[in-house]
């Protein structure tokens, strides 16, 4: 089976927020394999501002970059894709009509997650930020899920320690956020799990 890869969840960016996060962004998705990243974008602000020069830095790197809740703002800006919370799969199935990618993550139950795959979600996402889900129970899901459905997988980890047990349980990618963000150069945080991506089993 193929490596796991990485899969990046920016802070919640303003357009304020760019001048210093641009750089950071674009060192950490060269130093690693990154395959996608999501943009959180903070209240009120300025979707195009943050989102353009992003997607910018992220199509030269090849790597999908997606946006948090709103299909319709995914296609507005050219984006990859959306990441929606299980119950909106369906909707933004039907707005982005398979041109876009459509990822689903707050699946408390497994019932969730098997109704995203059902509804037409590109992968799940277990244990993201805020989800009360302990590292154990989100490595037993990211097992259970990929021993028996075909959809990929997104694991979160917490910190670098989690990377490679959750790639080894088969997650098909590693989502990081803080981990990568508050250390001291995002760029050796990426190489740190990218040598953490074991082959899975």
């Amino acid at each position: 089976m193929p490596d796991a890869r990485l899969y990046l969840i920016t802070p919640a960016l303003s357009a304020a927020d760019l001048a210093a996060f641009a750089p950071r962004f674009a060192e950490a998705l060269a130093a690693g394999d990154v395959a996608s990243a999501l943009v959180r974008l903070a209240p009120g602000a300025d979707a195009r501002r943050v989102v353009g020069p992003l997607l910018e830095i992220a199509a030269a790197g090849d790597v999908a970059l997606l946006i948090e809740h709103d299909a319709r703002l995914a296609a507005r800006l050219g984006a990859d894709g959306v990441h929606v919370e299980g119950p909106q799969v369906a909707e933004a199935v039907e707005s982005l009509k398979s041109q876009r990618i459509v990822g689903a993550g707050a699946l408390m139950l497994r019932d969730d997650a098997m109704a995203a795959g059902e509804a037409g979600a590109d992968y799940v996402m277990f244990g993201e930020p805020g989800a009360s889900s302990s590292f154990e129970a989100t490595l037993e899901r990211v097992g259970w899920w990929a021993e028996i459905f075909e959809a990929p997988c997104v694991a979160y980890a917490a910190g670098l320690d989690e990377v490679a047990a959750l790639a080894a349980a088969g997650a098909d990618f590693i989502a990081l956020s803080g981990a990568v963000w508050e250390a001291a150069s995002a760029a050796e945080a990426v190489r740190a799990a990218t040598q953490g991506l074991a082959r899975r089993p």
